[in-house]
């Protein structure tokens, strides 16, 4: 070597390439992107345009800190909730209300294509059905007095029974061991087996029943207009009051906030709830009876339905109406997802939610021409709609109206015999005192703000203080006998005083917002001929 060279350093070994991804390890990549661009707020701030060193450091702590929530959610999402809710995508100019049954039928899987089926019982027609809250069981009624109960996860009849009298409605309490019959004087309450427990002859003849779940409350309305709310858990009744509307048998329960909403013949619709006496809200919704009244989930929107061929849909958090469709409806029912069911003779009609509470079309069935229908309810959990029929009851599929996903702390449609004996000692624990239930429910367990008081400005002071000096300083002319004594004239000043600190009370309390004295009745009131005879007479 060379004196004064320089030799370089050997060259570092090039690193090998990263293997190339496989297909589904790029899809499942490009998938979880997609989840964390929802989850995403939005486009982040421009931190190359910030010159304060100070800020551009907070500002890509939080950028990074939101990149890593929305990560977070979207892997939460992926495993929490792996299904996906399916719905009926048409191709080009096809219309998803021309799809029939038998077009879906051949499309869905074995297990799905055994759901939907028609059961015809022309005899002990018209039938009414309810479900319990996990979608597993169903319990009909026909009016003429016949009672049945089926798992609907194995397709199984639990149990079969004539009751011999007219059936309004039916309802599950709050497992399938329980449910409600409202018969020909009275609500009964029979156990899975068919045994009479009860007989609430209290409710008199109810027409229509519900239950609050949360509270452990069975609310009827019955043929004279009184709600009651009564407590299956303890048997007190905890209300009883007249709704001064006339008879309804149009009743049903936001399963938001536990509201009853019923449905008059004056075309009004009122909420009520178990601890106020008058209701807490009343709508003319029509100009004619209403029908049918259905409650989203989230208890945003409501569904009116009135002899007027309308069907309203109204925002409750404005209550005003949103949209209104020329469409006569006997019936109603939100889905868990947000479809709307409507029955109009032997009819069945589904309208989906397009954006922005913009209802349309969405699916069309129809039964055989004479029968009439007579209630639709969607199944939970599902994606299947109960239709009860002079003639019997069916079960037809709806793509996309069950959530897909489901909570087994809240409702497990797969629970087994020590899951739900577990679940009904926990419900008890946690049941809630009839005073929840309210409009706005996130008021429970927040402090009640003040009262907004203006305070007395240095004006307001200044020209009162001045007005008592004023007062104090009124010259009066001395009077004779004994009336200018000086306890007369402090008694006189005192009374100017206080006439001229009066408006500026006055004032205070209008700011204040306290409620004035009431006004007595004397000779200066002047009351109409009914009631002069009432007023008291001045004394002789």
């Amino acid at each position: 070597m060379a004196a004064g060279t320089r030799q370089d350093p050997p060259a570092a070994p090039a690193r090998p390439a990263a293997p190339p991804l496989l297909p589904a390890a790029q899809n499942a990549q490009h998938e979880l992107e997609m989840e964390v661009a929802k989850y995403s707020r939005g486009q982040g701030a421009d931190l190359k345009a910030l010159r304060d060193k100070k800020l551009k450091g907070q500002l890509s702590v939080k950028e990074k800190l939101y990149g890593q929530s929305a990560k977070a959610a979207a892997k939460a999402e992926k495993w929490l909730m792996p299904n996906d809710g399916g719905i009926l995508e048409p191709d080009h100019l096809e219309k998803t209300y021309r799809i029939s049954q038998e077009d879906i039928l051949t499309e869905v899987d074995l297990l799905s294509s055994r759901k939907p089926f028609d059961m015809i019982l022309p005899v002990l027609g018209p039938y009414n059905i309810g479900y319990t809250s996990n979608g597993r069981y169903m319990l009909v009624g026909g009016q003429k007095g016949h009672l049945a109960m089926m798992d609907m996860l194995h397709m199984d009849l639990m149990k079969e029974f004539e009751v011999r009298e007219t059936v309004r409605d039916v309802t599950f309490l709050h497992n399938e061991q329980l449910y409600a019959v409202a018969q020909k004087k009275y609500p009964y309450i029979y156990n899975r087996h068919g045994t009479e427990i009860h007989c609430l002859k209290e409710h008199g003849k109810a027409l229509k029943l519900q239950f609050l779940s949360k509270q452990f409350l069975l609310a009827s309305i019955n043929s004279f207009g009184q709600l009651h709310y009564q407590d299956v858990s303890t048997g007190e009744m905890v209300a009883n009051y007249r709704t001064g509307l006339g008879r309804t048998d149009v009743m049903r329960a936001n399963p938001y906030n536990a509201v009853i909403g019923l449905g008059h013949a004056g075309g009004k619709v009122t909420m009520w709830k178990p601890t106020s006496v008058k209701p807490l809200v009343t709508m003319l919704c029509h100009h004619g009876p209403v029908t049918a009244v259905a409650f989203d989930r989230g208890g945003n929107l409501m569904a009116t339905a009135g002899v007027d061929r309308k069907i309203k849909i109204w925002d409750l958090r404005k209550y005003e109406i949103v949209h209104s469709y020329p469409v006569r409806a006997q019936s109603l029912d939100f889905s868990q997802k947000g479809l709307l069911a409507c029955s109009n003779g032997s009819q069945v009609e589904i309208y989906r939610d397009f954006g922005g509470h913009d209802y349309k079309l969405y699916m069309k069935h129809k039964i055989m021409k004479g029968y009439q229908v007579g209630k639709v309810l969607f199944r939970p959990y599902e994606d299947i709609l109960g239709i009860g029929h002079s003639m019997g009851f069916s079960s037809i599929l709806v793509p996309g109206s069950g959530e897909p996903n489901f909570d087994t702390f809240i409702d497990n449609p797969m629970e087994t015999t020590k899951q739900n004996r577990e679940k009904e000692v926990h419900a008890l624990l946690d049941k809630l005192p009839p005073e929840t239930i309210m409009l706005n429910p996130n008021m429970i367990a927040t402090v009640r703000a003040p009262k907004k008081k203006e305070k007395k400005t240095k004006e307001t002071e200044e020209e009162m203080e001045d007005a008592i000096e004023a007062a104090k300083n009124i010259e009066r002319k001395k009077k004779t006998k004994g009336r200018s004594k000086p306890s007369k004239r402090a008694k006189k000043k005192e009374e100017d005083v206080f006439k001229a600190k009066r408006p500026f009370l006055e004032q205070s309390d209008k700011i204040d917002g306290r409620p004035d004295k009431k006004q007595r009745i004397g000779e200066e009131v002047e009351l109409p001929k009914a009631l002069q005879r009432f007023a008291k007479k001045p004394q002789s």
